[in-house]
């Protein structure tokens, strides 16, 4: 579905008088706006509250654009709405929607336009605590920390981690001919539409899962309808079926107000039926998944927070054999001031050897590193602009976006 270009037009209204009215004055509508998005019944059994970020984004890119940026053009403009439905019921049911209107879940990825359904979900919450929750429908993966702060609102960059977004040479909708196809890949620019990275972003896979907090103990697994490293298109229930589930799990322990860590595991088929074809006789798509474990850490003190994630992944490719990488970031935001934050991410990724089709081995993808420097300044509870750089490089005879410069205005409300 095309994006109208009367929502484009009001993205850019809405921020424009945002910014054109006087401060207080600003603040007050946004506020009132805020207030009144509700309905609620009179004995509050019931109620429901829409919420929203409008998110207007500028990229330049120096070279092929990196990691899931889909769009060709050197400069570019990726404007974005999201809504957020949340509704209760009483004292143990709970559900969510996510729509949004944008160009594609990753800028670029649609550029006339999309609008969608990324999460809906219902949760039940059988116990008066924590203790435990049922939630089925298409919501963010539960692996890892970082989901936790993906969106607009709360990430301190604007874009996310490279174990997230570094696209590699795996393919879901073929299986490679022999091993010196698939090390070839890796002298070639990005093929975005046809390969995955480790991660895809926050993964609104459908699916079932439980989770809760034990004390100082958060637990949580799920069954969902596509890997970790599915596109966006694999993430629908209704396009991609049941028969090679994913299983994620993460475990996390809460020593004290400063510390977070846990323990995280994904494994299951991350290619797609129309691949069955190609695969080895008499193998299946659930003979060849991708298995990944990773650890989370996080620490606050005062103004400075820090966050890092560790991620070994594992893809078995037919008529290759197993496919290994390795891939970490830390990352730290402090605040200089009450409204002014500074962050620095640090990213890298390596890969392993696979046979290279001449009796030898070579390395499967080009290792890369990545540096993300970002600054934040909330003008209000409402607004807040973001301005980040980043500068990466990638073993081999080029490079692809060695320099990427993005600017962010979200509208909170």
């Amino acid at each position: 579905m095309k994006l109208p270009k009367l929502i484009h037009w009001c993205l850019l209204g809405s921020l424009g008088l945002f910014l054109s009215a006087p401060k207080t004055t600003a603040q007050e509508f946004v506020d009132q706006v805020d207030d009144a998005l509700f309905v609620e019944a009179g004995d509050g059994w019931f109620r429901a509250d829409l919420s929203g970020l409008i998110d207007l984004e500028t990229y330049y890119v120096d070279q092929r654009p990196p990691g899931l940026v889909f769009s060709d053009d050197q400069w570019f403009f990726n404007p974005r709405m999201s809504l957020f439905l949340d509704a209760r019921f009483g004292d143990h049911f709970y559900a969510m929607a996510q729509a949004r209107f944008d160009r594609g879940f990753d800028p670029g990825l649609r550029a006339d336009g999309d609008v969608r359904l990324d999460e809906y979900f219902l949760r039940y919450t059988p116990l008066e605590g924590p203790e435990v929750n049922v939630q089925v429908g298409r919501f963010a993966m539960m692996f890892g920390d970082w989901v936790q702060r993906h969106d607009s609102w709360k990430n301190p960059f604007v874009t996310a981690p490279l174990v997230y977004e570094n696209v590699t040479t795996i393919t879901d909708h073929l299986a490679p001919g022999a091993p010196g196809g698939f090390a070839g890949r890796k002298n070639r620019p990005d093929v975005k539409r046809a390969w995955l990275p480790v991660i895809w972003g926050p993964v609104y896979a459908g699916g079932a899962a439980v989770f809760g907090t034990v004390g100082k103990v958060d637990y949580s697994f799920e069954v969902k309808n596509s890997s970790i490293s599915s596109r966006p298109y694999s993430w629908d229930p209704f396009r991609i079926n049941w028969e090679h589930p994913t299983f994620n799990g993460r475990v996390g322990h809460r020593p004290n107000a400063s510390w977070k860590y846990g323990l995280s595991y994904s494994q299951g088929a991350y290619m797609i039926p129309p691949a069955e074809p190609t695969l080895p006789l008499g193998t299946s798509l659930d003979d060849f998944p991708q298995k990944t474990f990773g650890v989370d850490v996080a620490w606050s003190w005062r103004r400075l927070e820090l966050w890092g994630e560790f991620i070994h992944s594992s893809f078995d490719v037919p008529n290759v054999g197993h496919a290994d990488s390795f891939s970490y970031f830390l990352e730290s935001r402090y605040r200089v001031t009450p409204r002014l934050f500074a962050a620095l991410r640090w990213n890298q990724q390596f890969f392993g050897k696979v046979p290279d089709g001449a009796g030898g081995e070579t390395d499967w993808d080009q290792d890369i590193s990545r540096i993300d420097l970002a600054g934040t300044y909330r003008w209000t509870r409402h607004l807040q602009t973001k301005l980040q750089y980043s500068y990466s490089h990638q073993k081999g005879a080029f490079q692809q976006g060695e320099q990427l410069l993005a600017g962010q205005m979200t509208i909170k409300f």
